[in-house]
């Protein structure tokens, strides 16, 4: 399998700790691709029309795209506990990995707004993203108890994406501030072989 990379991308590093702790790094190659907003990259559009990392290509040449897809089928290539539960476990799996990408989005967004050119960025906008999520970490703090006593899944790993790519490009937002029992679960996260292996910011582990 082959994985289109970027070192610095979130939602790929979702991915790389998921096959980390499904034990199937050794069977990715990793091909890194250089994306660039608003730039776009022929080799990742010829395997997704949306022109999005990550993309992993199938032996078999099929192309998987979007994280969610990705984490889910390598979670179907080893005989581990299942990052994506079944019955009920699985809906609250789900539920905390939209809300982990969602936010992520966000972030993501609100990063290229703030990139723009001075007078082009709307003071709206990052007001608006700001406030988003604020509200996502008060209720992430409220549900820090539940994440910490259940059984680590795609949800853990989307929430601990999102929140290690803030400390990474949005520093100063100082979400920990009120917040010891997120700061405290993200902690033992972070701390994780797998996270630790895939760092937000490579540059800092080096």
């Amino acid at each position: 399998m082959r994985l289109y990379w970027s070192a610095r991308s979130p939602f790929v590093r979702k991915v790389s700790i998921v096959a980390a702790e499904t034990g199937t790094e050794a069977r990715i190659e990793r091909v890194a691709m250089a994306i660039a907003q608003p730039k776009v990259n022929a080799d990742v559009l010829a395997a997704n029309p949306v022109g999005k990392i990550p993309v992993l290509l199938l032996d078999d040449g099929l192309a998987l795209t979007d994280s969610r897809v990705i984490c889910e089928y390598l979670d179907t290539l080893h005989d581990g506990p299942r990052l994506f539960p079944e019955g009920t476990e699985r809906w609250a799996a789900l539920r905390w990995q939209a809300m982990g990408d969602g936010l992520l989005e966000q972030l993501l967004l609100w990063r290229n707004e703030s990139l723009r050119p001075d007078g082009e960025r709307s003071q709206a906008f990052m007001d608006g993203y700001r406030t988003r999520f604020m509200e996502g970490f008060d209720r992430l703090e409220a549900e820090a108890g539940a994440l910490a006593a259940s059984p680590f899944s795609i949800g853990h790993i989307a929430i601990g994406c999102m929140l290690g790519f803030a400390d990474f490009r949005f520093a100063d937002l100082g979400w920990r501030e009120g917040r010891p029992a997120l700061a405290d679960w993200y902690s033992g996260f972070a701390a994780r072989p797998s996270a630790l292996a895939n760092p937000a910011d490579p540059d800092a582990a080096q």
